[in-house]
C-alpha cells in the first residue's frame, strides 16, 4: 500500500475554496475539495526560457483557488521556477517569483545598481499591446543576446572564440554567476530540502548523455542541481556535480512527467502538467516560421506521446492488478508483481499558446512586455482550466487514467 498523504490536506475547511469564486454543479467537488482525495498533487513544469513566466500565471491561479501542490517538478526554467516554489513558505511563494522575473526581465546593462530601479520604471512604461509588443519583443530579445539579463546571465569577455581559457569560458557564450546569487537569495534550500514538498529537477549527463533527475527524497538539492537543470549549451556551460558534467535536461526530454508517473510507490496523483511549446501548429510560410515552428517541435519533447505513453504504461499495470486479483492466491508471478497498480493518474494539461507577433526568438526575449504577457496568459488559461471543476475529480478506478486539456476541447 502506498502512504496516504497527511490528513492534514483532507481535513481543510471546505470553505477554503469558496474565495476563489469557482462555482460547481451540484455533486462536482470544487477543484482545492477534489484536489485532496489525491496521495500527490505535482505541478510538472517545461523548459522555455523566457516563456517560463506563464507557469507563473498557473500557479498564481492555483494559489487562488487552494489548490496546493505537494510537489514540484521542473527541466530549465522549470527546475528554476520550481525551486523558488518548493524552497519558499507557501504565503511567500508569489512574491519570490515576482521577484526573480522582475529581476530578470531587466536587460544587464552597465549601469550602477541605484540605476536599477530607474530602469525598470522606464521600461514598465512601455506600452503593452498592438504592434508594439512584437517591437518590444525583438529588442527585448536582442538585448538579452548583447547585455544579458539582470540577475541571471551575463556575456563572457573575452568570448569563446577570442580566449585561449578552457573549462566554462571557452564552452560558453554567458556565465551564469548572477543567477547563482539570485537563487541563493530567494530559495531556501534548507527549507527545500527538510520538507514535505517534493522537489525534482532534470538533466543531461554530459559524458554519458543519459537522462538524470535530482530528486529530494534521494538526495540533497544544491544551487548547482538548479543551476545543472537550466544549462543550455552553447549559451551556458555545463555545471559540475559531484565529479560529472551536467547540461540542460531539454536536450534530452523537456517535460518530467513520466518520471513523476513512474515513480514508486506509485500514488493516486493529479499531475498539473504546464508545457511552454505546443507540439501543433501550421505550416510555415517564411523562414522565420520554419526556425519556430522547428523550435517548438523540438522542445514541446513528443508531450501529447509522453503523455499518453504514461497514461498507456498505467492502464496495464491497473489491467494487471485486475487479472491478479482473479488467479489463484491473488497474485501474478514474482517477475510480473511490480508491474501491477491500483492507482490513478489524472493530467490536467496546459499549453502555452503563443502569440501571432512572437517571433523564433521568444524563449529569449525576456523582457517586461513580454514577461507580464505570458504570466497573464498562463493565469487566464489556469482560470479557464478551474473552471471546470470536473477536470480535477479522481478518475474511476477503472478507467485508471484521465487527461484534460482546456485547450483541446
Amino acid at each position: 500500500m502506498s502512504p496516504r498523504r497527511p490528513s492534514g490536506r483532507r481535513a481543510q475547511r471546505a470553505g477554503d475554496t469558496a474565495a476563489a469564486g469557482t462555482a460547481t454543479a451540484p455533486g462536482v467537488k470544487a477543484p482545492a475539495d477534489a484536489a485532496r482525495d489525491y496521495e500527490s498533487v505535482v505541478l510538472v513544469l517545461q523548459g522555455g526560457g523566457a516563456l517560463g513566466a506563464y507557469q507563473c500565471g498557473v500557479y498564481e491561479g492555483l494559489h487562488a483557488a487552494g489548490v496546493e501542490p505537494d510537489a514540484f517538478a521542473g527541466i530549465s526554467i522549470g527546475a528554476i521556477n520550481g525551486a523558488i516554489l518548493a524552497g519558499s513558505a507557501p504565503k511567500d511563494r508569489l512574491d519570490n517569483l515576482r521577484a526573480f522575473w522582475n529581476r530578470i526581465s531587466t536587460p544587464a546593462l552597465p549601469l550602477p545598481e541605484t540605476a536599477f530601479d530607474w530602469q525598470r520604471a522606464w521600461l514598465d512604461a512601455l506600452p503593452k499591446s498592438g504592434f508594439l509588443s512584437a517591437w518590444a519583443d525583438a529588442v527585448g530579445a536582442w538585448s538579452s543576446l548583447l547585455h544579458g539579463q539582470s540577475g541571471f546571465f551575463v556575456p563572457r569577455v573575452p568570448p569563446p572564440y577570442a580566449t585561449g581559457a578552457t573549462g566554462a569560458g571557452a564552452t560558453s557564450f554567458y556565465s551564469t554567476a548572477p543567477l547563482r546569487q539570485t537563487l541563493e537569495g530567494l530559495v531556501d534550500f534548507e527549507r527545500l530540502n527538510h520538507t514535505s514538498v517534493r522537489y525534482v529537477a532534470g538533466a543531461v549527463n554530459v559524458r554519458s548523455g543519459n537522462f538524470a533527475y535530482f530528486d529530494s527524497r534521494k538526495q540533497r538539492i544544491r544551487v548547482e542541481h538548479v543551476l545543472a537543470s537550466g544549462a543550455l549549451p552553447p549559451a551556458f556551460a555545463a555545471v559540475e556535480i559531484d565529479g560529472e558534467s551536467y547540461w540542460d535536461g531539454g536536450i534530452v526530454s523537456n517535460t518530467p512527467l513520466e518520471y513523476i508517473a513512474e515513480d514508486t510507490p506509485r500514488r493516486d496523483t493529479l499531475a498539473l502538467q504546464v508545457d511552454l511549446w505546443s507540439a501543433r501548429g501550421s505550416v510555415p510560410k517564411t523562414l522565420s516560421d520554419v526556425y519556430e515552428r522547428a523550435k517548438d517541435i523540438q522542445y514541446s519533447s513528443r508531450t501529447r506521446r509522453g503523455t499518453d505513453s504514461a497514461a498507456g504504461r498505467r492502464r496495464l499495470r491497473m489491467a494487471l492488478g485486475k487479472l491478479a486479483a482473479q488467479l489463484p492466491g491473488g497474485q501474478l508471478p514474482t517477475e510480473l508483481a511490480p508491474w501491477t497498480c491500483t492507482k490513478v493518474l489524472n493530467v490536467v494539461h496546459l499549453i502555452y499558446q503563443a502569440k501571432a507577433y512572437e517571433e523564433q526568438y521568444k524563449d529569449y526575449a525576456f523582457g517586461p512586455v513580454s514577461m507580464q504577457s505570458h504570466w497573464s496568459a498562463g493565469l487566464a488559461d489556469m482560470q479557464r482550466t478551474l473552471a471546470r471543476p470536473q477536470y480535477f475529480a479522481l478518475p474511476p478506478r477503472d478507467a485508471a487514467v484521465a487527461t484534460h486539456d482546456v485547450h483541446r476541447r
